[in-house]
């Protein structure tokens, strides 16, 4: 049975019977339809952590989602999977592929920043400061792009750039 079929609590209840009701009336092919019931499946298995789950949906709606910029939402959440199980350059990649197909996606290159700022402090306390430094000059980037796309977002980055000197 789809996992749309059996949430449970009244926030998925309703968000299933909305969505069932624009997928009735918006004109929509089979294969979007389907997409969109397998991207709502990850969505609700990807709360409930159940992240092995959520891909398979995930990459069923891959396959039958054609357009850009939905695929684009199924690629970065994808990213956050492989964030949340520590698979960082798997995240990376779901992210810069995410960001391929949609350009507008500020908490793509903000968490492209934040595992690159991650990176950044494990060199350190690995004692290399110039890969560091390296790291560190590589979120500033995906900050600032972050920051550009939604100004009043990212205070805690906006002043780490500031303290650190890379914010222009």
């Amino acid at each position: 049975m789809p996992r749309s079929r059996i949430n449970e609590n009244f926030i998925d209840k309703t968000f299933s019977i909305v969505a069932n009701i624009l997928l009735r009336i918006i004109p929509t092919t089979s294969g979007e339809k389907r997409a969109f019931t397998y991207y709502r499946d990850g969505m609700s298995a990807q709360s409930e952590g159940n992240y092995a789950e959520a891909l398979q949906n995930y990459y069923e709606a891959m396959r039958l989602e054609i357009d850009p910029y939905d695929r684009s939402y199924i690629l970065y959440n994808i990213g956050l999977i492989h964030t949340s199980n520590g698979e960082h350059t798997k995240a990376l990649e779901y992210y810069f592929r995410a960001l391929e197909r949609n350009p507008f996606l500020p908490q793509a290159f903000n968490n492209m920043a934040v595992i690159c700022h991650y990176r950044g402090e494990q060199a350190i306390r690995q004692g290399d400061s110039e890969v560091a430094d390296s790291w560190f000059n590589q979120a500033a980037e995906y900050w600032k792009q972050a920051i550009a796309l939604t100004p009043g977002n990212y205070i805690a980055a906006q002043n780490w750039l500031k303290i650190t000197g890379r914010f222009e």
